[in-house]
């Protein structure tokens, strides 16, 4: 990093740098909102089925997360490429890279409609035993295996197009969706319209439908406009081995990074279903709340990626240090400005669900600790998410959260489970340490200037 001076300049001055950020950055943060928004009125919807029932699609859930890691992982690898290709305007291997990623995306997506159909019940049962919350989880599992090929091509689209600077169109395809599948919830959950009351499958079907539509509509309007991405099928197929294996030494990476996060994930859900309904009950609703207020920060961190990778790809080394450094301040900045703002209004988002006075005083005391160290957590965000990645750092950004995570996060979360037995809200407490360990990383990697990769030098130009 630079000096202090010219750090602080660099991070207040007014310009271009905003501009773009913020064109970048809304869109994406708005769709996060309205995608988080209507994912609490989906769980207050469940949760008036009760407890069991806001457990059963939690845990259900947890299986498309870790599908969704793997979807994550894939398509922000082959972003960090599609950035940083876009900043030398190679449309020919931004539609290499669209195909090797669609390619993976439907293998992976039918690896795991594959592996939810055969062994749904066992799924369930890794993270809990209790009898209604297994036969409804693995009910729910069951239908709503049938969008996840539909979520595979609507990732990849996504990532490509913020990665070339178009984020209004996915904000836009998305808030249908959304809407859609708020609208066949109420349907189908409580029998509205001459529907059926589907209960806790009602809320599958919608979810499928709203998938379909998403992915469909996105792909008739990529195509329709004749965007960048329109790419002919010759031109998502123009790749050798050669070129698989070069992409996939980044892309693999940033899998990786997300496979981890998401086992790790995993485990800590799998610590609290073992402690029981009502703590399971506890975590999707803290999760449900504190996803609305991270939506800025998913923003930021996509507009870092996107603006760093460009600036890498067209050889502004400088000026993609000086973004670093911006969206580093700002991040903590903004991060300090939502904790506060979370810590105030929880108790009346808390009115919004029906669940025991004990649940509630959990989830409760979990927000106020979340709040304290949220611009921590928003801060490691854009460091990883964004300028690492943005970077071509892959591997660091791989290591660091593997690390962190898996001999700091996983085992506190254990110990203060099953060895100690702390209630729910000291569970999630220590589990903090890993957020303030990864910040120090971060801040360690990123002022060593030593994550600066352009990795589209391995590959001969379009």
């Amino acid at each position: 990093m630079e000096g202090s001076k010219e750090s602080t300049k660099g991070v207040f001055a007014e310009g271009n740098f905003y501009r773009r950020m913020l064109t970048l950055a809304i869109p994406v943060a708005i769709q996060n909102f309205i995608g988080s928004f209507l994912n609490m009125v989906d769980t207050v919807m469940v949760g008036q089925l009760g407890e069991t029932a806001i457990a059963a699609v939690g845990i259900a859930n947890q299986y498309f997360f870790i599908f969704m890691m793997f979807l994550i992982g894939l398509s922000a690898g082959c972003s960090v490429f599609i950035a940083q290709f876009w900043g030398t305007q190679d449309l020919k291997n931004i539609r290499r890279i669209l195909g090797v990623g669609l390619g993976s995306a439907l293998v992976i997506s039918a690896v795991f409609m594959v592996g939810g159909l055969l062994f749904p019940r066992q799924i369930i049962m890794v993270f809990n035993h209790d009898p209604q919350v297994l036969a409804e989880g693995s009910r729910y599992l069951q239908i709503v295996l049938g969008g996840y090929l539909f979520s595979g091509i609507t990732f990849i689209y996504v990532f490509a197009l913020r990665s070339v600077g178009n984020t209004l169109l996915p904000m836009a395809i998305s808030t249908v969706a959304l809407f859609c599948n708020v609208f066949f919830n109420y349907m189908l959950i409580f029998g509205k319209f001459g529907a059926p009351a589907l209960g806790v499958a009602g809320a599958a079907v919608a979810t499928v439908i709203a998938r379909v539509v998403e992915s469909s509509v996105l792909l008739a309007v990529v195509y329709g406009r004749r965007t960048v991405l329109a790419a002919t099928l010759s031109e998502l197929l123009d790749f050798d081995f050669s070129f698989l294996r070069k992409a996939y030494r980044t892309i693999l990476l940033v899998l990786l990074n997300e496979i981890c996060w998401g086992m790790a994930s995993l485990v800590y859900a799998v610590v609290y279903g073992r402690m029981g309904t009502q703590a399971v009950a506890t975590i999707q609703i803290v999760n449900t709340i504190t996803n609305l207020f991270m939506v800025v920060i998913f923003g930021l961190s996509s507009a870092a990626a996107v603006m760093i990778g460009n600036r890498i790809g067209a050889g502004d080394i400088k000026e993609a240090k000086a973004d670093a450094q911006r969206f580093s301040v700002l991040g903590v900045a903004v991060g300090v400005a939502l904790g506060l703002l979370l810590a105030v209004s929880s108790p009346y988002l808390l009115k919004a669900f029906k669940v025991s006075p004990m649940v509630r005083h959990s989830t409760q005391t979990i927000i106020y600790i979340v709040a304290v160290v949220f611009f921590i957590r928003i801060y490691n965000i854009i460091a990883i998410v964004g300028i690492l990645r943005g970077g071509g750092d892959a591997r660091s950004s791989f290591l660091l959260e593997g690390f962190t995570m898996w001999f700091i996060g996983v085992p506190l979360t254990v110990v203060g489970a099953f060895a100690l037995r702390l209630p729910v809200q000291l569970v999630y407490a220590l589990s903090l340490g890993e957020e303030l360990s990864k910040a120090l990383l971060c801040l360690w990697r990123l002022r060593s200037g030593r994550w600066i990769h352009n990795v589209t030098h391995r590959f001969g130009s379009g």
